[in-house]
């Protein structure tokens, strides 16, 4: 069901723009983090870790709607503190092998079924990146629409060099040669997943099921921005 308790004498969301797109925010949010157990409502600088991609979306000046998508009676309680709307996730797309699509899927599908409402663009933001600000979320969503892309997301720069093991177990270069070392700056160019912000419209992500299809582009926030909470 959708719990709709957002009060605007409450919490008022910054808008101050002119637009035709609706846009919808939607936050997946599950109780059963093996990682940090109800990691996503364990405080951090005084309020709960989901909080700050809460008040995130709130303050974009492209999302017209929030909404959680929850399976936990307490971690939806603290979402409402946030005067967030709460979609329940059923059961069976809340394990540990179900998809961050396939909440999106059914938010989607649900309001629209229960509402009639249809989002223009889709936004999916994670829980784990309290470093997100209002702005990454409106740039990738603007860069989408620049570029007249399908999808978008949000990465930071990338200056490492990454190795795995074959199968002798030796050590192998993934992104550089390692019998050449290069210097930092003779790299290519490359860019690390922030896991923040995925921007899609909704049409093409409903009919492929896949958060990255076709024409997908990469709006850059910061290094010190990039910080996924996924371990204590």
């Amino acid at each position: 069901m959708v719990q709709k308790i957002f009060k605007k004498e409450n919490f008022t969301l910054v808008k101050n723009y002119k637009q035709k797109k609706e846009i919808l925010a939607i936050i997946p949010d599950r109780g059963g983090s093996k990682g940090i157990p109800r990691k996503n409502i364990k405080y951090i600088a005084g309020k709960p870790l989901i909080a700050y991609t809460i008040e995130s979306a709130f303050h974009s000046q492209k999302i017209t709607r929030v909404v959680v998508s929850n399976d936990d009676v307490e971690i939806a309680s603290v979402a409402n503190n946030y005067y967030v709307e709460v979609v329940k996730r059923p059961l069976k797309i809340t394990g540990d092998t179900a998809s961050s699509e396939s909440a999106l899927i059914h938010t989607i599908e649900y309001l629209r079924e229960n509402e009639g409402y249809e989002a223009d663009i889709v936004v999916f933001l994670q829980c784990t990146t309290p470093l997100t600000l209002a702005e990454d979320i409106d740039g990738t969503d603007d860069l989408l629409l620049k570029k007249n892309a399908d999808s978008a997301l949000a990465v930071a720069p990338f200056h490492y060099f990454l190795w795995e093991k074959n199968k002798n177990g030796d050590a192998v270069g993934i992104n550089h040669d390692k019998r050449k070392r290069a210097l930092r700056q003779e790299c290519g160019q490359q860019f690390i997943e922030t896991g923040a912000v995925y921007v899609m419209h909704t049409t093409g992500f409903m009919k492929t099921k896949h958060r990255f299809y076709r024409k997908t582009v990469m709006y850059i926030i910061p290094e010190e921005r990039c910080l996924e909470i996924d371990d204590p």
